[in-house]
C-alpha cells in the first residue's frame, strides 16, 4: 500500500536513502540558521526588539541541523553532497523569495521592508515545515531512533510559525497590512512551485536508490502534481492567512537544548 508512513519507512530502512534524506534536511536547517543569524545582526533600529527572537529562530535551525547529523552518525553514516535540484532553500532564493545571501553578506542594516520580507517568507516556509513535521510526528513520534528528534523539531516548527503570525500581525496593525499580504501571496505561489519541483527531484533520487518500479514512481509523481494543482488553486491560501496564535511570545525564551548525540 502506497502511504506516507510506508514511503517514509522504506526511506528510513535503507542506509543510502536515509543518508540522502538526513543530508538534505541538515543542509536546509543549517542554511536557515546562517540566514537568521545574519538577519539578527542586521535588524534596523526600529525593529531591534526582534533581534533576540530571530537569534533564537536561528539557534533552533542550527540545532535541527545538528540533530540530523547526529542521526546519521548513530547509524555510522556520513552526509552526502546535496543535489542542487533538491536544495529547497537555495531554489527559493533563486526565485527571488526571501532575502538574498548576497544581501545578508553585507554589513548594511536591513530596512523595515526587508524585515517584512523575512517574516513573510518565514511564515510561508514554516507552514510547510510545521505540516511536514506533524506528519512525521503522527507516524514516528514513538520510533526508538527518530521519535525524540521528531517531537522536538515539530514543537520548534510550531513555535516558529506562531512567532511569524504574531510579528506579522503586529506590523500589519501599524500600517504594513497591504505590503504584508502582497509579499505573502508572492512567497506562497513561488513556494508551492519550488516545493513541487524539489519533491519531484527527491522522489526521483529515492526511486533510483530504492529501485522503485515505474508504476510506483509514476503514482508518486502524479500525487505530487495533484498536490501542486490543489495548492495552486486553493491550498496556497492557508499560507497567507494571519491569525493570533495560541502560543504567544513563542520565541521569547531560551531555546530548548537537544542531546544530539543520543
Amino acid at each position: 500500500m502506497l502511504s506516507a508512513r510506508n514511503l517514509f519507512q522504506e526511506i528510513l530502512d535503507e542506509d543510502e536513502s536515509f543518508r540522502l534524506f538526513c543530508s538534505i534536511a541538515a543542509s536546509g536547517e543549517s542554511q536557515g540558521g546562517w540566514e537568521n543569524g545574519r538577519i539578527a545582526a542586521l535588524v534596523p533600529e526600529s525593529q531591534r526588539a526582534l533581534a533576540p527572537k530571530i537569534t533564537r529562530h536561528g539557534a533552533d535551525e542550527d540545532k535541527h541541523g545538528r540533530i540530523f547529523h547526529a542521526l546519521l552518525k548513530k547509524r555510522g553514516l556520513q552526509p552526502v553532497e546535496v543535489p542542487h535540484e533538491t536544495d529547497y532553500t537555495m531554489l527559493l532564493e533563486k526565485h527571488g523569495i526571501g532575502l538574498a545571501h548576497e544581501r545578508l553578506g553585507r554589513r548594511e542594516p536591513l530596512s523595515e521592508h526587508d524585515i517584512i520580507t523575512y517574516l513573510a517568507h518565514s511564515r510561508v516556509t514554516e507552514q510547510r515545515a510545521s505540516e511536514q513535521m506533524k506528519l512525521l510526528r503522527k507516524h514516528f513520534a514513538d520510533h526508538p531512533d527518530l521519535g525524540r528528534a521528531v517531537r522536538m523539531i515539530s514543537n520548534d516548527e510550531d513555535n516558529h510559525l506562531a512567532y511569524c503570525h504574531e510579528e506579522l500581525i503586529r506590523l500589519a496593525l501599524v500600517g504594513h497590512g497591504r505590503t504584508i499580504q502582497r509579499v505573502l501571496r508572492e512567497c506562497a505561489l513561488a513556494e508551492i512551485r519550488v516545493y513541487r519541483d524539489v519533491s519531484l527531484a527527491v522522489m526521483d533520487h529515492m526511486g533510483r536508490i530504492l529501485g522503485w518500479p515505474r508504476v510506483k514512481a509514476a503514482a508518486l509523481t502524479a500525487g505530487i502534481h495533484g498536490i501542486y494543482a490543489y495548492e495552486r488553486l486553493l491550498g496556497w491560501r492557508r499560507m497567507v492567512s494571519l491569525e493570533p496564535p495560541e502560543r504567544r511570545d513563542a520565541l521569547g525564551g531560551p531555546a530548548a537544548q537537544a542531546a544530539e548525540s543520543d
